[in-house]
């Protein structure tokens, strides 16, 4: 069956199906969180084919009257005003660009899931240090491991958008779907880290594994904290 054959009765056929003894408040958070997982896949499916276009050549403009937006709001999407990074929160954000500008400077092709992990170890205020923190590891430590695992600065002049890898728009993905499981209507520095974490091969995950840092407990962790807050114990996300 064709996603643009699914039907809204088909979906309320699935969750009862798949929940028959579930109580209706149940029901309504497993549709709240279907519903999330059903927005993100239909952006990262309008990302990619828009992505797809760029590098086929297509304009802005063009792209923008097949999307029925203006120019201006295609770009915007793009570059995450409405799009895959709609959901992020300042903090998360800034760990975001930071990636990309060590990118940039360094002269590397691609950002890397290192360059991503070495800005959210510098971020030390934000959930995702304190996580660190609480596995008995430093921070600052982890950051010097994770550049050590970069290749070596390359040459030339200064360039331009630095793309993300493979890796990297795995773990964005990973990053997403954390979120979305815990039922947050956000992205924090702590769904980074899960996201890292969630793409076991990358060496920036190897190098929060050989530091102790678990993803089964840096999740129950993270749901522990926003619980925390969710109850009136303190603000413990980086919103």
């Amino acid at each position: 069956m064709a996603p643009m054959d699914i039907t809204v009765g088909q979906l309320i056929d699935q969750i009862e199906r798949d929940l028959p003894d579930a109580d209706p408040v149940t029901r309504v958070s497993e549709a709240r969180r279907r519903a999330k997982v059903l927005g993100d896949v239909g952006d990262a499916l309008i990302d990619h084919f828009v992505q797809a276009a760029r590098r086929a050549g297509a304009s802005w403009s063009q792209i923008g009257d097949a999307m029925g937006v203006s120019k201006q709001a295609a770009q915007q999407r793009a570059a995450g005003g409405s799009g895959r990074f709609a959901r992020f929160t300042e903090r998360a954000r800034r760990v975001v660009a930071n990636a990309q500008t060590l990118a940039r400077d360094q002269r590397h092709g691609h950002v890397e899931p290192a360059h991503v992990l070495v800005a959210l170890l510098d971020a030390t205020d934000a959930l995702a240090a304190k996580i660190v923190e609480a596995h008995g590891a430093d921070p600052a430590a982890l950051a010097v491991k994770a550049r050590a695992t970069l290749p070596p600065a390359g040459s030339g002049g200064p360039v331009g958008h630095v793309p993300f890898s493979a890796a990297s728009k795995e773990v964005l993905e990973r990053t997403a779907q954390n979120a979305i499981d815990l039922l947050n209507n956000y992205i924090g520095t702590e769904h980074i880290l899960l996201g890292i974490l969630a793409v076991p091969d990358s060496p920036a995950a190897r190098t929060l594994i050989e530091a102790g840092i678990d993803y089964e407990r840096a999740r129950d962790m993270v749901a522990a904290a926003l619980t925390g807050f969710q109850h009136g114990a303190g603000k413990l996300s980086d919103d």
